[in-house]
């Protein structure tokens, strides 16, 4: 009588299979006089055409903000909280930055998710969806190696 599998569907999880970049759009506010805004016009001058080109599925906005530093704003798909609908926001100013450093911050805000920034305690252990195979490791679990003693003459 032969085997027959079973027919299962596969259950998504968060990054297998297909990446969704979580930025939809950024938002680049300057100014045409101020110096603090330079590095941000030679940015868009020459380094804004190829960011776009490389990115289509990401939304950029540009606009003059006059008397205002300039900042990136990024704008990202999961709201804010769950009872609001409210898109969530990070703005970054860029004042007095060269262009190449104004590429990396939209870089960033382009690979963030949007959540806050969390503090990473020592001492905190790891918490996982799955559990462990092998389960917690202690070093007062199991008895010292029994192989220890072996081949010594005594």
């Amino acid at each position: 009588m032969p085997v027959k599998a079973i027919y299962t569907a596969s259950i998504g999880q968060n990054g297998v299979g297909a990446f969704i970049l979580q930025c939809k759009r950024l938002d680049f506010h300057y100014c045409d006089w101020s110096g603090s805004s330079k590095g941000m016009n030679a940015f868009l001058a020459h380094l804004l055409a190829p960011f776009a080109r490389q990115h289509p599925s990401i939304e950029i906005h540009v606009s003059p903000r006059p008397s205002t530093h300039p900042i990136i704003r990024a704008h990202y798909i999961n709201p804010s909280t769950s009872s609001t609908n409210h898109p969530r926001l990070k703005a970054i100013c860029v004042r007095n930055l060269s262009q190449e450093q104004v590429l990396r911050k939209a870089e960033m805000l382009r690979d963030s998710t949007g959540e806050k920034n969390k503090k990473v305690k020592a001492g905190k252990t790891v918490a996982s969806v799955n559990e462990g195979v092998r389960g917690i490791w202690s070093p007062m679990h199991g008895a010292r190696n029994p192989l220890d003693g072996m081949g010594k003459k005594g």
